[in-house]
């Protein structure tokens, strides 16, 4: 019920890909290496690459990151 999960339901991802979208879009040098078990949790990750964070939703986050 936070913020993480109101930018998912807004962009129809997963808590995580919004997660790493936006450690994505906090840094252009950063590299974040999630670990995954499984070949559908990689797929799920590597569609974090795929979403654009409009700046509300990315300052929403990144307030609630503080």
């Amino acid at each position: 019920g936070g913020v993480l999960d109101d930018a998912a339901r807004k962009l129809g991802a997963s808590t995580s890909q919004v997660a790493l979208a936006w450690l994505l879009k906090r840094s252009p040098v950063m590299m974040p290496i999630p670990g995954t078990g499984s070949v559908a949790h990689l797929e799920e990750n590597l569609g974090a690459r795929d979403l654009v964070l409009d700046d509300e939703t990315f300052e929403a986050i990144d307030a609630a990151a503080r």
